[in-house]
């Protein structure tokens, strides 16, 4: 058999063929099916009662975002949460529930100040027409810089990059509030470039990633994705722009077929993760959150700074950050039932943090692709991500492909950012 049929078996399960470990394991058909599905009835998050999906499943060519909201948390704008006056933030009796800035900093040990002169661009489907008045409301909450149109910091453009005409609304609204206010959380000083597609296809997607890029972002974030397939290869050049740091959620029905654009080389693919206070030295304590997408490619070849063992084809994912709902961050948004504050997660948190992470240190350049993440002198500034799954064990084993082992594993990549210096 050759390598690249081998690979086709391994990668896709269409065969009904799984790893476990370095054997391969002969299932039924049914099984397959329900591996490659990702999930509903092997993710718990996807099944869990407070949990729901922003996205539903999308039609042909078309993709769909990550973003899992928390159904049990609601809470109104209350004077006392949106007041910002003298720029100071909301108190701990007043916060939100969910995780705010200052929890994401002292989660994964970032300075407050950094990326003044980065533009990072958030890529998504449909019109929010609220989003620069629901991002001020997030911003102002936390104590955070003002982020406008008028001074220069909140551009709003369509996939041809102009203020108008901005077409329907897609029901992206809460993964937009997501993107913006997660970015808002890991680079307050960053300037941040909405580009809305005109519908959430692969073509129009990928075309609002150009168009950002050409309006000068240093970093582009795209919370969604697709199920890879034969038109993938033909996908990648959307994503393909050395000099500017692209990351992709990997995706939120756990271990199976991977997503474009995560699955693309030149794109740094986000893993996810459960994080929970604790009273360890760093403060904090992360798992593998059992819907963190991972796979292993049936349609890119394999990097050559990848070299784990057992998927001949790009494994997904690079690296990870927070994204369990259960422990997810606050985010404000007005197209909800009733504005107010809300709990969101999936790997669509993790991707713009990494991304706002970049823009903090200031380095894009240097991730023309994730090979920076996997250098040796790399591992110091990451945090090794051990236990959880995002898989049964009768579907993986206890393979690094669906479990969070010492060093490299699927869920969470290399690992979670433990400061800048890997960045």
């Amino acid at each position: 058999m050759s390598q690249f049929t081998n690979r086709r078996i391994l990668s896709t399960l269409a065969a009904g063929i799984l790893t476990t470990g370095a054997v391969a394991v002969a299932v039924t058909p049914a099984d397959a099916t329900t591996a490659v599905a990702g999930a509903a009835t092997a993710n718990p998050a996807a099944a869990s009662s407070n949990v729901k999906d922003v996205c539903g499943a999308p039609k042909p060519g078309f993709d769909r975002c990550f973003a899992q909201i928390r159904t049990d948390v609601h809470e109104p704008a209350h004077i006392s949460r949106a007041a910002g006056t003298a720029g100071r933030p909301a108190t701990a009796a007043t916060a939100p529930a969910g995780f705010g800035p200052a929890d994401l900093h002292s989660a994964y040990n970032l300075p407050t100040t950094g990326g003044a002169n980065q533009t990072v661009a958030i890529v998504d489907a449909g019109d929010d027409p609220q989003a620069e008045a629901d991002l001020a409301v997030y911003r102002s909450t936390y104590g955070l810089p003002a982020c406008t149109t008028a001074d220069r910091c909140f551009t709003k453009v369509n996939e041809r990059g102009a203020a108008s005409p901005l077409l329907a609304d897609q029901n992206w609204g809460v993964e937009i509030a997501l993107d913006l206010d997660v970015v808002s959380a890991a680079c307050p000083q960053c300037k941040i470039l909405l580009v809305e597609a005109d519908q959430p296809s692969a073509v129009d997607l990928g075309t609002s990633v150009d168009t950002a890029v050409k309006l000068g972002a240093t970093e582009v974030s795209n919370s969604y994705g697709a199920t890879e397939s034969s038109d993938t290869p033909a996908d990648a050049a959307h994503y393909t722009h050395p000099g500017v740091a692209i990351t992709a959620s990997s995706g939120d029905r756990g271990y199976g077929i991977p997503n474009e654009p995560a699955v693309f080389s030149s794109v740094i693919s986000v893993g996810g993760t459960s994080l929970t206070r604790s009273s360890n030295a760093r403060g904090w304590s992360e798992t593998a959150w059992n819907g963190a997408g991972s796979g292993c490619s049936a349609w890119v070849d394999k990097p050559a700074w990848q070299t784990d063992p057992n998927c001949p084809g790009r494994m997904v994912a690079d690296v990870s950050a927070d994204a369990d709902p259960n422990t997810g961050p606050a985010v404000y948004l007005t197209d909800y039932g009733a504005p107010g504050w809300i709990i969101v997660g999936g790997t669509s948190a993790a991707s713009p943090f990494i991304v706002g992470m970049i823009a903090l240190a200031g380095n894009p350049a240097k991730f023309p692709n994730a090979s920076a993440l996997y250098a040796p002198s790399a591992h110091a500034g990451l945090n090794d991500i051990v236990g959880g799954s995002n898989a049964p064990s009768t579907l993986c084993g206890g393979d690094y492909q669906c479990n969070a082992v010492v060093g490299y594993d699927g869920p969470t990549g290399i690992g979670t950012p433990n400061g800048l210096s890997t960045f």
